[in-house]
């Protein structure tokens, strides 16, 4: 028999739980963001898209040099360099790839990047303090988890799909609104005649990087639940019915 105060009991861990995992898969997002970026140690993506977009015709530089200032940007933006400033040939002489409003601008993109780490980080530390508070409500966590890890996807999905088809609708309409939004200035705004970066980076190398993200994100999900549907249903059951498959097969 069900009592009120078990009642009371059950829907505080199923709130906890859903909030938890909320906040685990905001971090998941999170992570995906820096996994599209920098997963791939040798920048591949990068290269194909600077020959998808002719980037090494626009600038007038050899795709070897936009590698290496390629290189040097990404580690400026995660950190590892303080200034944003290399030289190289460009047009033909040799002059700093990146003028003063790169600088201002990356800059700003650097402390967004870092930020959005550290806020990674903190919902991580409070998903985990929320489902040990779902535990102290003494939840079925084998029955609890996956629940509440399927209506928080069903949340975001929902979310997802909004952002997914307004970009697919107006890409440049939703990178100036996210602009607008994350910076207070117009230094974003770059004019391709005058600034190399630009060039290096066309609104369509945005456009693929959102894709890759969006990707990156739904395998992740993808992964955590199926990890959430064996441990509910548990490894040996699974075994169980593969081997009496294999026993039937084999007519042993």
């Amino acid at each position: 028999m069900i009592t009120r105060e078990g009642t009371r009991r059950e829907v505080a861990a199923d709130c906890l739980a859903c909030f938890g995992m909320m906040l685990v898969i905001f971090a998941m997002l999170l992570t995906s963001f820096q996994l599209a970026i920098y997963g791939d140690p040798d920048y591949k993506f990068y290269e194909k898209e600077y020959q998808k977009y002719h980037v090494t015709d626009s600038l007038g530089m050899k795709l070897d040099d936009v590698m290496k200032v390629t290189d040097y940007m990404m580690d400026y933006l995660i950190g590892r360099e303080e200034e944003l400033s290399i030289v190289t040939e460009v047009d033909g002489r040799e002059q700093d790839f990146f003028n003063e409003q790169d600088r201002f601008h990356m800059g700003e993109v650097r402390d967004l990047f870092l930020g959005g780490l550290r806020l990674r980080n903190g919902c991580a530390a409070a998903a985990l303090l929320l489902l040990l508070g779902a535990g102290f409500w003494k939840a079925d966590f084998k029955r609890l988890l996956p629940k509440a890890y399927l209506r928080a996807v069903l949340i975001w999905l929902a979310w997802g799909s909004l952002l997914a088809v307004a970009f697919t609708v107006d890409f440049t309409w939703c990178f100036t609104i996210f602009h607008e939004i994350f910076f207070d200035n117009d230094l974003w705004m770059f004019n391709p005649s005058e600034d190399y970066m630009i060039r290096m980076l066309p609104e369509g190398f945005f456009s693929d990087m959102v894709i890759r993200i969006g990707v990156t994100f739904l395998g992740m999900t993808a992964a955590l639940g199926i990890v959430f549907i064996i441990w509910r249903k548990s490894i040996f059951y699974y075994t169980k019915i593969w081997y009496n498959r294999l026993v039937q097969s084999v007519g042993w």
